[in-house]
């Protein structure tokens, strides 16, 4: 491994200098704010507090990251980290020498000269030959990527629109607007980036290793996500079996569609799929133990033998797919009963369920990806069932592992799903619902509200797409002016609870029943506009119903949804 911090200059005009940005990279993903702040940083350093001769040539640098690469079998460094400065680099540069190519002091042709040695590849006598580039891309998802070799051969972006066009366009003005406000500082600019801004090389024996060295930096640009290095590694296996187009197609249109129905909070969309595919694998294995490897180390194990295999990638499109349905509620897929559930689902206390029911999918579909519906159904009531009771009775994801971890076993092998030795004491769930405190601020509170909201006869299937919010049906705002509970505590307690389209916004004005009534039911307001109402059906039976919405009312329904939730439990075979 070759390890050597070196000037932009000493890196690029080395005549061994041959960069390969590979299939499997990312698309050039910079914008104008990412070149905006390379711009003003290096403008910084080279001229500080605005002074030119502030600057000590011989003592000040600049860094600008690392570069990983390795030498592949042509002999080309292959980029694996760093791709979007080096990329920027090339585009700035060039964009100096076109501005050069017009000038013809002394300065400006030595400048001009070493700017060449960078781009093109050059003769024993140091001539370009203009053909040649010193950097080429192969990115197989990037479809602007000639855009970027044709504009640094030939130095106009004129009619092009790809980022590549934007940036270099935008480095154009910059570098015109710095030669007409500091024309005596205009050659010191793109000689100190050459000759003071580092990077530091880092030159790996191989690919894997390459990737294990990046893995563990930590750098200011777009690092590869863990999908990104799966990819290399699918792409060097359909490569190997001369299958590396139809690879690439595939993998384009799995990315986009994990980008249209992922939103994670942490990593990337092709990140949490392959998530949640890892836990089928898991379950094969079966891996019950609590702890969870990460995803890397999941899938590189055994020199990522997984990713060397034709079902793998088809197993992880197919699942992808599979929850493109769920999340679309595609009903040719799917009864209205299963839909019902997984709108409840989406509002579970924690994401275990997501993998749950992936295991779930891959392990009972068949060759048509289908499942059969009533026992899907049956699966979707023990889930809610047992994670909702479990939130309540052991809070946090962590503790909830054990016993799912466990039943992600008995589903790969067919069993059938008991939750054996964590079935609920009917005391203990009661006493633990009583006291818990369901404030807004709990997820597990909307979850309750959500699935007492499909127990209600009639209510038809609600859109995943509209935001529901809480809605106290004793206002807030009625306690605090009328102070008519006698319990303020119920004004928090499930009983005073219901999922509401944010839509419908209640003005804090009207807070007593009788005015919640026309927002439940839907009105036409003043300018002859008919305001929906609530598509919950009880809010909406209640309306119709009731005048009045008391503490006595609350408490009421607040023991209804308790009493119906230990039901639940033992009607899903949960109670001991």
């Amino acid at each position: 491994m070759n390890i050597d911090q070196k000037t932009i200059k000493d890196l690029f005009a080395d005549k061994k200098a041959d960069f390969l940005i590979p299939d499997y990279q990312r698309p050039y993903a910079w914008g104008e704010k990412e070149c905006q702040t390379l711009w003003d940083d290096i403008f910084a350093f080279a001229f500080p507090e605005n002074d030119c001769d502030k600057f000590d040539s011989d003592n000040d640098e600049y860094f600008l990251g690392p570069i990983v690469t390795f030498k592949n079998e042509e002999g080309k460094q292959e980029i694996i980290d760093g791709q979007q400065r080096l990329t920027t680099l090339m585009l700035l540069l060039r964009a100096f020498y076109a501005i050069y190519g017009h000038m013809q002091d002394d300065r400006a042709i030595k400048t001009s000269k070493l700017i060449e040695q960078c781009i093109w590849k050059t003769d024993e006598f140091g001539d370009p030959d203009k053909n040649a580039l010193k950097i080429n891309s192969e990115v197989a998802t990037d479809d602007e990527k000639n855009e970027f070799l044709y504009i640094l051969i030939e130095g106009d972006a004129e009619g092009k629109h790809s980022r590549y066009a934007a940036n270099f366009k935008f480095f154009q003005v910059k570098i015109s607007e710095f030669l007409k406000s500091y024309p005596s500082y205009f050659s010191f600019l793109p000689i100190r980036i050459l000759n003071n801004c580092i990077l530091l090389p880092i030159e790996a024996e191989s690919q894997d290793t390459a990737l294990r060295i990046f893995s563990t930096l930590n750098d200011r640009g777009l690092p590869l996500s863990d999908a990104d290095i799966f990819k290399a590694q699918f792409y060097k296996y359909y490569a190997n079996k001369g299958k590396k187009d139809d690879f690439i197609k595939k993998w384009k249109a799995l990315e986009t569609l994990c980008n249209s129905i992922f939103h994670p909070l942490r990593g990337t969309p092709m990140d949490e799929l392959f998530t949640r595919y890892m836990y089928y694998e898991r379950a094969l294995q079966e891996n019950k133990s609590s702890t969870t490897e990460a995803l890397r180390k999941f899938y590189e194990r055994d020199g990522y033998a997984l990713l060397k295999n034709d079902q793998t990638l088809e197993n992880i499109i197919d699942l992808a797919n599979f929850w493109k349905d769920v999340i679309a509620q595609n009903a040719d897929r799917f009864s209205t009963q299963v839909l019902c559930q997984l709108f409840i689902l989406n509002y579970a206390p924690n994401g275990m369920w997501t993998y749950f029911l992936s295991v779930y999918y891959m392990a009972n579909r068949n060759s048509d990806g289908e499942l059969n519906d009533e026992d899907l159904y049956t699966f979707l009531n023990q889930t809610i069932a047992f994670v909702w009771a479990y939130a309540i009775t052991n809070p946090g994801v962590n503790a909830l592992r054990a016993p799912i971890y466990a039943e992600m076993i008995n589903i790969v092998k067919h069993k059938t799903i008991e939750f054996r030795g964590y079935m609920f004491d009917r005391d203990h769930v009661k006493r633990a619902f009583l006291n818990y405190r369901f404030g807004n601020n709990r997820a597990i509170t909307k979850a309750m509200l959500a699935w007492w909201c499909f127990q209600q006869e009639g209510q038809e299937l609600l859109s995943s797409e509209t935001v529901f919010e809480i809605e106290h049906i004793y206002a807030k705002n009625r306690q605090t002016k009328e102070k008519s509970l006698e319990k303020p505590e119920l004004l928090e307690s499930l009983g005073n609870k219901a999922i509401l389209e944010r839509r419908i916004n209640i003005r804090a004005s009207d807070y007593r029943f009788e005015d919640k009534i026309k927002y439940y039911q839907g009105y036409i307001n003043n300018r002859n506009q008919r305001k929906e109402g609530t598509k919950n059906i009880e809010l909406l039976k209640l309306s119709k119903t009731a005048t009045d919405f008391t503490g006595v009312d609350i408490e009421h329904r607040n023991q209804h949804i308790i009493w119906s939730f230990m039901e639940y439990l033992t009607q899903n075979g949960l109670m001991k």
